[in-house]
């Protein structure tokens, strides 16, 4: 029997695999891992994470594909670098790492790498093709640049740059990350009915599928407004989108057209462009919500619960630089 790689859902690929016979099991991943194969290693880890991990079939799509990318450039770096997979050296792992710094990639993007591995090692072992876990003790540097310096938040002239040529649709995802303080993935992730215009709430389903309310500000409710306008069930847009025909009895309809991050992120790139200002993502109009805030309340812990932080912590260490640019004033006069 072969096994045919899974493209329904993660149920459905886990299944593919959990429903081997042990010795079976072993055996395809001992074979995946012995020929270097990303795509079968790719399967394996994903069905692990649908079976094992913390979020089980509930792992969201995005963590999915980081993961198999991450899976996919181990592989390739083993194959080159005559790795075994199965019975790595002792000090491979760590020569993992520091090729990639060498490259030049970044700390934080190389933890994300070796956490994909880390993974693909836990899922090989559920599978009983190894005892190995080799990055259990590897070491990357810390980055000690903050967030805000790395990538930091557009500035109050350049979201109206962008506000004030962008088309409804535009306008109103913008908003929901530069006021409400969204990921995109959120934004996109909403329903119609998620919107509370009267109240001047969006009800947000974020990481963890934790959920939270998050106050509108004015500007963000007119531009909701004016969007349902046109594209709510009923509004003179809605028949045609990026989901295909309109079902205008679903309750839990969608709210935006695009269908992937990819999608809107091209869309409003193109709008950031014929507005005159450099495109830094969707987390930099997040980083203004949130570097805003701060600078008018002080306090980190309404900051955290506005953006969905799990833990203060994280709000300290992506915003603290806040607190040093907020000291200037009073420096000037020493």
């Amino acid at each position: 029997m072969t096994l045919v790689r899974a493209t329904g859902d993660l149920l459905a690929q886990t299944r593919s695999w959990t429903s081997l016979h042990d010795e079976e099991l072993k055996r395809r991943a001992v074979l995946a891992a012995r020929d270097a194969d990303a795509e079968a290693l790719g399967d394996l880890t994903s069905a692990y994470l649908g079976h094992l991990g913390s979020s089980g079939v509930l792992t969201s799509p995005k963590t999915l594909t980081a993961y198999r990318l991450g899976v996919r450039q181990y592989t390739e770096y083993a194959r080159a670098n005559a790795v075994g997979i199965l019975r790595p050296g002792r000090h491979d792992a760590q020569g993992y790492v520091g090729s990639m710094l060498a490259a030049g990639r970044a700390p934080e993007g190389v933890q994300l790498k070796v956490a994909a591995a880390r993974c693909l090692y836990r899922a090989l072992r559920w599978a009983g093709a190894t005892e190995a876990d080799p990055f259990r003790d590897v070491r990357i540097p810390k980055d000690h640049t903050t967030g805000l310096e790395k990538r930091p938040p557009y500035t109050d002239l350049e979201i109206e740059q962008v506000l004030a040529g962008a088309t409804p649709h535009d306008r109103f995802l913008l908003l929901l990350t530069a006021h409400a303080g969204l990921r995109v993935s959120e934004a996109l992730g909403l329903h119609w009915n998620d919107l509370d215009l009267v109240g001047g709430r969006v009800r947000v389903t974020g990481k963890g599928r934790k959920t939270r309310t998050v106050p509108m500000s004015g500007r963000l409710v007119a531009a909701a407004e004016a969007y349902r306008a046109l594209y709510a069930p009923g509004g003179e847009a809605h028949d045609r989108d990026d989901h295909g025909p309109s079902r205008r009895t679903t309750p839990r309809l969608r709210t935006f057209r695009y269908a992937t991050v990819q999608n809107a992120t091209r869309a409003m790139k193109a709008t950031f462009t014929q507005a005159g200002v450099p495109w830094r993502g969707f987390h930099a109009a997040r980083k203004y919500a949130g570097t805003r805030l701060l600078g008018q309340t002080g306090d980190l812990a309404t900051v955290a619960a506005f953006l969905g932080h799990a833990s203060v912590d994280t709000t300290r260490d992506s915003y603290a630089a806040v607190a040093s640019d907020a000291a200037a004033p009073q420096l000037r006069g020493w």
